[in-house]
């Protein structure tokens, strides 16, 4: 076996275990923290706190490290986060309908290009959400009390775009920001090479893809979605992926990140349920991993190569006796290759500039659109109506609050627990909606409209397919364990 120094291995396990700790580790947070003059104070367990007349009390709950560093700078910047939140979602509508033009302030530098660059109807997005957030920020067509007075104050209400704008985005804000920036603590040091080659031996037999797509399903488990999608084109285009295999990886693997569960969970008020709210998102992901590759659609896709010849063997390289040897070379490689702070930095403002400025302006438009409908039309009562049979054979309580939720996921992952945390009063509904509206996988907002956009060979009605299929198989898991868990 090879030999490595100890800077090499180092460089390997430190950077890993410490993104493993901040993002992967539950932790039990015994109190909780509150604003005081604008100054985070923290509140031990079972005792109380008197702020402005107030009375908080403490009390536990578990989480996450990285949320609870979001949360503390986010009671530091409360009162400029709303406005912050707008600058950043205007920036992306101005500079997202400049580059249509393709200026070359924008395609002459990557980051800027990667960004910004945007196709018309993704630039027509980001412009309604520009309009929409304003509209919220400035609270217009409501009165003092809160209450509609003019048709733009439909946008504006606290159940639409205020509340998307005030509960929503000025969360998002702070977590895209430290997950941006600290990601690559787990992305860029050899972590996910090291577990992609350990299960090289279980991808094809139980998922039918080649054991190298383990780096692109690991990146999407622990890192985003998106990521993992673009990751997935690139061996496509490369010739790495068959169609099927592409379109495979691409539509069951590419999950929602740790960070977005977070937020939806947080969104329903169920942080102290993280721990088994994460292995059931884990479980509902293997077992649709298991099913969906051998039925339709993906089970009538072909093995053809946009490039031939590239293909990998499943089988372990010459030279290594073991996946774990293996695993070892290829961390130690990416170690090597690092770039050091530099490459870091890059990395993570990289990553938090796509979250800033591609993710919240889509979710202000499409999250306050599905507010306004799901609020003022009975449309999405109509679309979840097939599901009420199977939710009342399931016993979920709220049924048909429940059943508004399961189309409105195929928009976007954070409206059906924004609709949960407003119509829902029931804390095993609400949880229910929390684990499918991560399990869903498939929205427009962000993985879909990645995969369409792509040479992947999956067009949108089978997108949609896809999505209902991966409903149907979270509520029959999820359902019967949340009366165990409630």
């Amino acid at each position: 076996m090879k030999k490595y120094s100890a800077r090499q291995i180092a460089g390997f396990i430190v950077p890993s275990v410490i993104g493993i700790l901040l993002f992967m580790i539950p932790i039990y947070v015994a109190g909780g923290w509150t604003s005081v003059n604008g100054v985070p104070t923290f509140v031990p367990e079972g005792t109380t706190l008197t702020v402005n007349g107030e009375e908080v009390v403490g009390s536990g709950s578990w989480t996450i490290a990285v949320k609870v560093l979001a949360d503390i700078i986010g009671m530091l910047l409360a009162d400029f986060l709303p406005l912050l939140c707008a600058i950043i979602v205007t920036v992306s509508a101005v500079l997202g309908l400049a580059s249509l033009g393709k200026p070359s302030f924008i395609t002459s530098y990557p980051i800027v290009d990667k960004t910004f660059t945007a196709t018309p109807v993704w630039a027509v997005i980001r412009t309604i959400g520009a309009v929409f957030i304003w509209i919220a920020y400035f609270k217009v067509g409501l009165d003092d009390n809160g209450e509609i007075v003019s048709p733009l104050g439909y946008i504006s209400a606290g159940n639409a775009g205020g509340f998307v704008l005030g509960d929503l985005l000025t969360v998002l804000v702070i977590i895209f920001l430290l997950a941006g920036l600290l990601l690559p603590l787990l992305l860029d040091f050899g972590l996910l090479e090291f577990v992609g080659a350990l299960l090289t031996k279980v991808m094809r037999p139980l998922f039918k893809i080649p054991g190298r797509a383990a780096v692109d399903c690991i990146t999407s488990w622990i890192g985003d979605g998106t990521l993992g999608v673009m990751l997935t084109v690139n061996q496509y285009e490369g010739g790495y992926y068959s169609a099927r295999e592409a379109s495979i990886v691409s539509t069951t693997f590419s999950a929602v990140s740790i960070t977005f569960s977070i937020v939806v969970l947080a969104q329903v008020g169920l942080m102290d349920y993280f721990g088994v709210y994460y292995l059931l998102i884990c479980l509902v992901g293997i077992v649709c991993a298991l099913i969906l590759p051998r039925i339709p659609p993906l089970s009538l896709k072909k093995d053809t190569y946009l490039v031939q010849g590239k293909a990998m063997p499943d089988s372990l390289p010459e030279g290594y006796s073991s996946s774990v040897q293996y695993g070892l070379s290829l961390a130690v490689q990416r170690v090597d290759e690092h770039r050091g702070i530099v490459q870091f930095l890059e990395n993570g403002v990289k990553n938090a500039a796509g979250m800033w400025f591609g993710v919240m302006p889509v979710v202000m438009c499409i999250g306050t659109l599905a507010l306004m409908l799901a609020n003022n039309t009975p449309v999405f009562d109509y679309l979840g109506m097939p599901f009420m049979p199977l939710l009342d054979l399931l016993q979920v309580p709220q049924a048909a609050e429940v059943s508004k939720t399961m189309i409105v996921g195929f928009t976007d992952m954070f409206t059906p627990s924004v609709i949960a945390a407003e119509a829902v009063t029931s804390d095993m509904s609400r949880f229910i909606v929390a684990v499918i509206s991560v399990t869903q996988l498939i929205y427009l907002s962000e993985v879909g409209g990645l995969i369409l956009g792509s040479k992947i060979p999956v067009n949108l009605l089978e997108l949609f397919l896809l999505f209902l299929e991966r409903t149907i198989i979270s509520l029959l898991i999820v359902a019967p364990l949340a009366h165990l868990i409630f």
